[in-house]
């Protein structure tokens, strides 16, 4: 029973932030590289943000780089998704996923997947 539960979409304002969780059930999250991938209606999954699991190493997409940042709480064994400056464009269902090597943005090496969250950026 392996479970990553995604929480803290909702609504909100262009410019305004939401916080996202992925709270692991089952297994430690801090032995493994873990990302956040979102979804558009009608596009492709694309990676969002990734944290490595010895280092705490970190890569963004482009496009959220200097308004998001991953960061991990290893005591509530869980991974966290600032996003600030939220825009029209970031609207999404967004999900958080577990690699056991270095899964980097790349979504075929990822094993484990929650379920999603809806982030809807609207005025």
């Amino acid at each position: 029973q392996l479970q990553l539960v995604e929480s803290g979409g909702g609504m909100v304002q262009p410019g305004e932030s939401l916080r996202l969780s992925c709270a692991g059930s089952g297994f430690t999250l801090e032995s493994y590289a873990i990302a956040w991938f979102r979804q558009a209606p009608g596009a492709k999954r694309e990676g969002v943000a990734y944290i490595s699991s010895t280092h705490n190493d970190t890569l963004y997409q482009g496009s959220v780089r200097g308004r998001f940042t991953i960061s991990r709480d290893n005591a509530k064994n869980t991974v966290y998704l600032q996003m600030n400056s939220l825009k029209f464009e970031d609207t999404a269902v967004y999900y958080c996923a577990a690699d056991d090597f270095r899964g980097l943005l790349i979504s075929p090496n990822y094993d484990y997947w929650g379920q999603g969250t809806q982030v809807t950026v609207s005025s």
